[in-house]
């Protein structure tokens, strides 16, 4: 609760951004392999054609993912698309362990590259932390994205 002026402000979770994630791509070469893989996964739930993604663990704030969030994709060291998170669920898998499967749109936006070091699973990604979408940049200031890529692998950009 917030207050200030004579007046009270009650804050809810709604009222604040949402929370993205980011989530390695293992085997994926780029972004189009990924939406060639991701192809032969999409199935329709709920009249709306829709992709997954598998994780062991279920985040412990998924309202505020799928309430405008996204998954980014880390491609070879580099975060270089996204896709929207629309829900979350839990399953059973063959031998009786729990996997989580994260509903996805099955659109791919393409980011601008942004270095990121392996890690396990995934990790929240605050939106003040998330590489801004490729259509949103500046056409006259950014460099081509392989170009782009590259000096940034190598430090330079």
């Amino acid at each position: 609760m917030l207050s200030g002026a004579g007046h009270t402000i009650i804050a809810s979770v709604s009222d604040f951004m949402p929370i993205h994630l980011i989530k390695l791509a293992v085997g994926i070469s780029d972004p189009d392999h990924l939406a060639e893989v991701q192809q032969g996964r999409r199935f329709v739930r709920d009249g709306v054609a829709v992709v997954p993604a598998y994780t062991r663990r279920k985040p412990r704030r998924p309202d505020e993912v799928t309430e405008g969030g996204s998954i980014y994709w880390v491609i070879k060291g580099q975060v270089r698309c996204r896709q929207r998170v629309l829900d979350f669920e839990m399953m059973d898998g063959e031998e009786g362990e729990t996997w989580c499967r994260i509903i996805l749109d099955p659109a791919l936006v393409p980011t601008l590259p942004q270095s990121k070091k392996a890690f396990q699973g995934w990790r929240y990604l605050e939106p003040d932390a998330a590489p801004r979408d490729l259509g949103d940049a500046d056409p006259g200031g950014e460099l081509p994205p392989h170009i782009l890529a590259e000096l940034r692998e190598l430090g330079l950009a």
